[in-house]
């Protein structure tokens, strides 16, 4: 662990996915900001340069990684590189996520359904599967995947996200149960309503001015990837401020 308070993270290595923009981007910077050198993974190459300029202005520093997580074989040689550069991960961000079209479920085309199952769940098991062996190395790893309340809290048309949602708490909550006697810690993040890109395209009449920032969601993330953050298996609710045991609602 660091012996400088204001950079806990120091010699750390933090892999945060859809990191260009949104609370991804805030993760990232904040990680930085704290002493961790970043692996920045996103489709948007300017969004990614665009971070890499706001980590270097903070001091930090950051590895590029324009990668779109549907490529499983680009997940698995990423994992392979970090390997033989780190040999090790401190830190797994599973931000990148997708809204996908808000229908009636009969209405959802095969096509858009696949990509939402294909991002939300389907990419995030292939990082667990690239980076296990990774966080396993080290002192003390730590993986958070954002969640939302709509797993739990479902509602009409919003179908192929809540769904999505509700497998990748399954997935991390069984990751973490296969790693509970391990120095890996895994937990859930349910942010509630943030001020995003991806808030703003679900509720558009919605005034984002009486929403929370990323930055302050971020913040919180920081603190389940401390190496003296034990709790493994929970779901962090922001809006009610505290862990959640998995069979509670979100």
């Amino acid at each position: 662990m660091s012996s400088d308070p204001q950079r806990p993270f120091a010699s750390k290595i933090a892999l945060v996915t859809g990191a260009s923009r949104g609370i991804g981007y805030a993760s990232a910077l904040a990680l930085a900001r704290a002493g961790a050198h970043v692996v920045a993974v996103a489709r948007t190459v300017g969004g990614l340069e665009e971070l890499d300029d706001a980590i270097r202005a903070a001091g930090g520093s950051a590895t590029l990684v324009p990668l779109d997580l549907k490529d499983s074989e680009g997940v698995a040689r990423l994992g392979a590189a970090l390997a033989e550069r780190y040999q090790r991960l401190d830190v797994l961000v599973g931000n990148a996520g997708i809204l996908g079209p808000l229908s009636p479920l009969g209405h959802i085309e095969p096509k858009a359904w696949d990509e939402v199952i294909a991002v939300n769940v389907t990419a995030n098991w292939h990082l667990i599967r690239a980076m296990d062996p990774l966080l396993r190395l080290a002192e003390a790893g730590r993986a958070v995947f954002l969640t939302s309340g709509a797993a739990v809290h479902v509602r009409a048309y919003w179908g192929s996200y809540a769904i999505s949602k509700a497998a990748l708490d399954a997935l991390v909550r069984t990751y973490a149960a296969e790693t509970a006697s391990t120095r890996v810690r895994v937990n859930l993040m349910s942010p509630g309503p943030t001020r995003t890109a991806m808030r703003a395209l679900a509720m558009p009449g919605e005034d984002p001015m009486s929403l929370k920032t990323a930055d302050a969601v971020a913040d919180k993330i920081v603190e389940l990837c401390r190496p003296e953050f034990q709790e493994t298996g929970k779901i962090y609710d922001y809006r009610a401020g505290r862990l959640l045991d998995p069979e509670s609602a979100i």
